[in-house]
């Protein structure tokens, strides 16, 4: 399913607007005509949605930004889809996307005001990486109420490894990334995340990763085709602002690729919960 190009009118207005040296990194590179947007690139996402199975299944989305991870779940035919996303002028984007399935709810993602147990997947991608550790406790707690016993969680985010890193590398690497995409990114290890989702009642069925290359050519031309990428880089190379931010993030995601990698992990409801 071919994917819509990414311009500034797509961006929720507040973060078009913003200059290049403020706006956070992922709508950055958005702006610059990124479309994947997530670590492990959008293979990873296509195993994700491969392991939840997403087809003929009620599925919430979690923070569906502009739409990229919505499309690939509406060309797999769910039963039905609801996307929530805090942001008024992102939601309007994906709502056209998703008609005939659905539809898009502002609401935060610790707070979807969704009924209980009205979900047999939900779904959120590079989202719970940018939370601090109460608000990812939050987010995750309100995927488990979402879900029915049984029902899947399907997550796609940024990790550190090996399990056993000190905690001050650990330290290090969240503040050279915040200081990079301008989040207070904070990655766990593997085992972390597990722990997370296992601390509500999530059973982790699968695991998949890759390498976080999100800058790297060849990922870029995998995931946005030659002509994409082509157009990224020229849009780079033109704005020396933006081109100065990219730089930064591609040297930082560089210095640190020994210690990030991608995952991808569908867990289940246990049904004693």
């Amino acid at each position: 399913m071919a994917a819509r190009d990414t311009t500034d009118s797509d961006l929720p207005l507040p973060l078009a607007n913003r200059h290049d040296d403020v706006v956070q990194g992922h709508w950055l590179l958005a702006r610059l005509g990124k479309r994947v947007l997530r670590p492990g690139g959008a293979e990873l996402t296509y195993k994700l949605l491969a392991l939840a199975d997403v087809t003929a299944c009620d599925v919430v989305e979690l923070a569906p930004g502009l739409g990229r991870t919505a499309a690939e779940i509406i060309y797999r035919r769910p039963r039905s889809y609801i996307g929530v996303e805090q942001d008024p002028d992102a939601a309007r984007a994906v709502r056209s996307m998703t008609l005939g399935y659905g539809d898009v709810r502002v609401a935060k993602a610790a707070d979807t005001g969704l009924p209980d147990a009205s979900a047999d997947i939900v779904v959120g991608e590079a989202m719970l990486t940018m939370q601090g550790d109460k608000a990812k406790a939050a987010i995750v707690a309100e995927a488990a109420r979402l879900l029915r016993p049984g029902g899947r969680y399907a997550i796609h985010e940024l990790a550190l490894t090996p399990d056993e890193l000190p905690e001050d590398v650990k330290t290090d690497i969240r503040q050279a990334l915040a200081k990079s995409i301008k989040v207070n990114a904070r990655p766990l290890t593997i085992a972390e995340w597990r722990q997370l989702l296992a601390a509500r009642g999530l059973l982790v069925d699968h695991i998949e990763t890759a390498p976080m290359a999100l800058l790297q050519p060849r990922r870029l031309i995998s995931d946005e085709g030659i002509l994409g990428a082509l157009r990224f880089a020229k849009n780079v190379l033109i704005q020396r602002d933006a081109r100065r931010r990219v730089l930064h993030m591609r040297r930082t995601f560089s210095k640190h690729r020994d210690r990030l990698t991608a995952v991808a992990i569908v867990a289940h409801k246990s049904d004693e919960r």
